[in-house]
């Protein structure tokens, strides 16, 4: 890829504030180099004009004397009154010098034009030993007639001044150039990040504005532009936002609240119905009925839970809690299970929080941990860095790195048999992660040295 092709994917990849000042830059160079090289341009003709203009009229005013005088007195004239800038000859029709203004300009013709009487011809030469080893001149040559005779008149003026001029002219642009480039591109580079600093608030509140609260809103600038429309129309997409999550919210509330009756009175017939009903089938049915009824329950629950969590926090009753007694109520419901073996390492450790809430985060880990365990549970507490910690770990077969974040979405299950058998709906995890946020704790999941998987809770002490 060419250099040029690699500064434009360059530009291309750049921030709106960067391409914004490299254009003004470019555009300006490209106007001040079109417009240096006009001025350059007509500055040097207008200086060459004046020059040749000044030799036009020394020329006329040398002829208008020869004309009348003739070329007696000439030399001492032209001695006097010519200036250091011209050097001026007096030719006759035979190339001979009869007169000039400087003794080195005595001996040798300037110019080889011979114009007839009245007539003007010029000739531009480079340098000219004769005269200047450094400078050019401009020489001008008229014809005129005296006594029967046809004279010229040659005036040679140097530009060299001109020049100078110019080539100082030149330099100064050369050094004012970049000067005012980088005055230019510091300016659009501060305008620029003005005219986006609304972009830059609006893009920082944004970022800020999380999916559980979408009451903020973005600032409106003041003006009637393009931003101040960007913002309100943001605005009114996070109105629409906040209402469908509402009303979303609602929907959850409602329908946990409206299946409750219902699974109150199946449970409640399947109580008054099993001492009257015989027989196994029935006994299979009523089991199979009462178990559902209780997934059913668990899950109205749960969701009911986390309704209230997204629409506002958990209702806590905050006090202090000894999270070993929490735990070693698990220990003991776990080992009244012989499947497994529960191994315990309880470190007296106490927090404040709910103890409710706790004891449901250490229940929905504990019931996870035994499902997924093959022969063994182990369970610890204790205290590290101002911080009480529990760990919860099993040897079964562990869950996927890729999948240790994921499985704190709702309704995730990543054994769906499993899951729905043991009455899981995939929501346990979730409430732990929110329980955990109320908290200001955090929970992790990583491999277990078993093989398995270890669920770490870390909670700030008192």
């Amino acid at each position: 890829m060419s250099p040029i092709r690699n500064a434009i994917s360059r530009l291309r990849r750049a921030s709106v504030r960067s391409r914004s000042t490299a254009a003004a830059v470019v555009v300006v160079a490209i106007a001040m180099a079109l417009g240096a090289a006009v001025l350059l341009l007509l500055l040097q003709r207008a200086l060459i004009t004046t020059v040749s203009d000044a030799a036009d009229g020394r020329a006329a005013d040398v002829s208008s004397q020869v004309a009348e005088e003739g070329v007696t007195a000439l030399s001492t004239d032209l001695a006097k009154t010519t200036r250091a800038t011209q050097i001026i000859q007096v030719l006759d029709s035979s190339g001979r010098i009869v007169a000039a203004s400087s003794a080195r300009a005595e001996t040798t013709a300037l110019t080889q034009l011979r114009p007839t009487a009245d007539t003007i011809q010029r000739a531009e030469v480079g340098e000219m030993p004769l005269l200047d080893d450094d400078h050019d001149y401009l020489v001008v040559a008229r014809g005129v007639e005296y006594g029967g005779q046809t004279y010229t008149v040659v005036v040679a003026s140097s530009i060299q001044t001109q020049r100078d001029t110019v080539a100082t002219v030149t330099k100064y642009l050369a050094v004012g150039f970049p000067v005012l480039l980088l005055v230019v591109g510091a300016a659009s580079w501060m305008l620029t990040g003005r005219a986006l600093g609304p972009v830059e608030r609006i893009r920082r509140r944004v970022q800020g504005i999380e999916s559980s609260d979408l009451t903020e809103r973005v600032p409106v600038p003041p003006t009637d532009d393009e931003i101040a429309r960007l913002a309100a129309t943001m605005n009114e997409m996070l109105d629409r936002l906040q209402a469908g999550q509402a009303t979303q919210r609602r929907f959850v509330a409602d329908a946990s609240h409206e299946l409750r009756s219902p699974l109150s009175t199946v449970a409640a017939g399947l109580d008054v119905i099993a001492p009257s009903a015989r027989g196994q089938a029935w006994e299979d049915l009523h089991r199979l009925m009462r178990g559902e009824a209780e997934r059913m329950r668990r899950l109205v629950e749960n969701l009911l839970l986390l309704a209230k969590a997204d629409d506002a926090a958990l209702p806590m009753q905050r006090a202090e809690v000894d999270l070993d007694d929490l735990v070693d109520t698990e220990v003991l419901r776990l080992r009244s299970n012989d499947r497994l073996k529960v191994l315990a390492d309880v470190h007296p450790v106490r927090v404040h929080g709910d103890p409710l809430r706790l004891s449901q985060l250490i229940r929905n880990l504990v019931e996870n941990a035994a499902l997924a365990a093959h022969t063994t549970v182990r369970l610890s507490t204790t205290e590290q860095d101002g911080r009480a910690v529990l760990t919860i770990e099993d040897d079964g077969d562990g869950i996927p790195e890729a999948d240790r974040r994921r499985v704190f979405e709702r309704f995730v299950r990543l054994d769906a048999s499993r899951a729905r058998s043991s009455g899981g709906s995939g929501l346990g995890l979730s409430i732990v992660e929110e329980i955990i946020k109320a908290h200001d704790g955090t929970v992790t999941l990583t491999a277990a040295p078993a093989g398995g998987t270890t669920a770490t809770v870390t909670l700030p002490l008192p």
